[in-house]
């Protein structure tokens, strides 16, 4: 993964990509920077498998080329450098994860680090172990089911957005194949039941009324997604 290979081939214009109007609105503020820096510069990660790219009409070299047409029409003076993070052929994790960790992102090192913590911490509060499928809960393994599992996780790994219902039928059951697939409103029954084994520390499931359920972390409430391989969705 941590290999990269520079990407510097001609290619076929792309006419998905334009650069922005003139007149197009300011961007918004951004944060202050710290004392005595100035930006040089920046990275954009994007996280795209050839495959994925070509079911677009694309591939990485056209996009490449595209984006940096884009900035020789805004910026003539701009520099630009392409290079193509690689992994594995069947590696998991998010694409773009996998791109952050393998060009050593600072803040995807920090939390693959953070990640690592978690595993020397002393048991206590609710543990989501992404990597071996299991719930802890103050040290011990709570008795989930294979899907009850996967709905906590659906929501643990889109932390503070709210889930709409139909999203997580959708999402976790295959209606042609589940005959226990439930629909909008039953998945109430499953969120309960998970919200139950959850015990004291239910209200991690929050329902948002009138739309769904989002996971909301607390102090007392940590993810292990284990070494090496980012989450396959994680905002």
């Amino acid at each position: 993964m941590s290999n990269t290979a520079l990407l510097e081939r001609p290619t076929a214009p792309s006419r998905h990509l334009r650069a922005l109007p003139k007149d197009a609105p300011a961007p918004a503020a951004r944060p202050a920077l710290p004392a005595g820096s100035t930006p040089r510069g920046f990275a954009l990660y994007v996280g795209i498998d050839e495959t994925t790219a070509a079911s677009a009409g694309v591939s990485l070299g056209v996009l490449v080329d595209a984006l940096r047409r884009t900035l020789a029409d805004l910026a003539p003076a701009a520099e630009t450098y392409a290079t193509v993070a690689l992994a594995p052929v069947g590696a998991g994790g998010r694409d773009v994860d996998v791109v952050r960790l393998a060009l050593h992102e600072p803040s995807a090192i920090a939390r693959t680090k953070d990640d690592a913590e978690d595993q020397d911490r002393a048991p206590g509060g609710v543990v989501v172990d992404i990597s071996r499928k299991r719930v802890l809960l103050d040290g011990e393994s709570a008795a989930f089911t294979f899907k009850e599992f996967e709905l906590l996780q659906y929501l643990v790994l889109r932390e503070g957005r709210t889930i709409e219902r139909a999203e997580l039928v959708s999402s976790l059951w295959d209606a042609a194949t589940d005959d226990d697939a439930p629909g909008e409103r039953t998945i109430d029954v499953h969120v309960r039941r998970l919200r139950a084994k959850l015990g004291a520390y239910e209200d991690i499931v929050r329902t948002v009324r009138g739309v769904g359920y989002r996971f909301d972390r607390h102090a007392d409430v940590s993810i292990r997604y284990g070494h090496g391989t980012p989450s396959p969705d994680r905002f």
